[in-house]
């Protein structure tokens, strides 16, 4: 068993499409989880870090996050904010398949869906105004019906205009199929993810993926939010985050096994994704979440 599995959440929506739920710190629904459906997550009170996949960050009131289907995460306040919060998170949860079924009667809305993709690693939607990210969960929150619908496609039309969306974890989840480009995409990155241990060069994924070697530059980073040689990097830090938390094996040994030549390059790019060493991050990702779960 994973040293810190996440516990699948089941989220009813059977009366209603958008779920909107707030809550305060401390708080039993502060835990380390992943379900099915999409979340827009914003932290309104308190400093602290959040775990999204295998990303560890740091996290300030106003921030505002969206995490895919079956991604793992949590936010957990700092020790020093000792009383209690009455509202701390107000977030927004969602189906790929209500989307999927937007996109198929208005196809204008399609251009949603490589924002979409990129919440399989995490987003943060860096300096998005945390007073209008309020306002538009507020006016999710008060309304019910088509209104509720109306103001939750609001929301995603502004935050998909956003520029700057930071991606989070190094792996993606899940995969999700929303389309031909991202079809043939996926299927290059779940090569990717199967194989990360071999070197695999771009001519031959562009091969794999039925493009040219410019447009498959192109709808890579398009759809994963980064060049193909920095995608397979990421995915192998992913990896050994992966085993630091899961197993006990040393440094080195992770290092090999997740695809690296040699210990310096990978302690040079662990630190450059992670801001940290890899002892460092299994020591952080194990007292955290472990002590979130007992």
């Amino acid at each position: 068993m994973s040293v810190i599995a996440p516990e699948i959440e089941m989220v009813d929506r059977t009366t209603r499409s958008i779920r909107y739920l707030e809550h305060g710190w401390p708080s039993d629904l502060c835990r380390w989880h992943a379900h099915e459906e999409y979340e827009l997550h914003l932290i309104t009170a308190t400093t602290g870090k959040a775990f999204i996949g295998d990303y560890i960050g740091e996290f300030n009131a106003g921030d505002l996050f969206l995490t895919g289907p079956n991604v793992p995460h949590n936010w957990i306040s700092d020790e020093r904010h000792t009383e209690t919060v009455s509202t701390r998170d107000m977030l927004v949860q969602f189906s790929h398949g209500s989307l999927t079924r937007l996109v198929e009667a208005f196809p204008e809305f399609s251009t949603v869906l490589d924002m979409l993709y990129m919440s399989r690693m995490g987003v943060q939607f860096v300096g998005f105004n945390p007073t209008f990210a309020k306002g538009h969960l507020e006016a999710i929150r008060d309304n019910q019906g088509v209104e509720r619908i109306l103001a939750f496609v609001r929301f995603l039309v502004r935050l998909n205009e956003h520029a700057e969306k930071k991606t989070l974890s190094s792996m993606q989840v899940t995969h999700v199929d929303s389309g031909s480009k991202h079809a043939r995409i996926g299927t290059v990155i779940d090569h990717i993810v199967k194989n990360y241990r071999e070197e695999i060069s771009q001519s031959e994924a562009a091969e794999a993926a039925g493009m040219a070697q410019s447009s498959f530059s192109r709808n890579f980073k398009s759809v994963t939010g980064h060049n193909f040689v920095d995608f397979i990097t990421r995915v192998r830090v992913g990896q050994a985050c992966s085993m630091l938390y899961n197993t006990d094996d040393q440094v080195t040994t992770i290092c090999y096994q997740s695809g690296f030549q040699n210990l310096a390059n990978f302690n040079r790019q662990f630190r450059k994704l992670k801001g940290m060493t890899p002892s460092d991050y299994r020591k952080l990702a194990r007292n955290e979440l472990i002590s979130e779960s007992v």
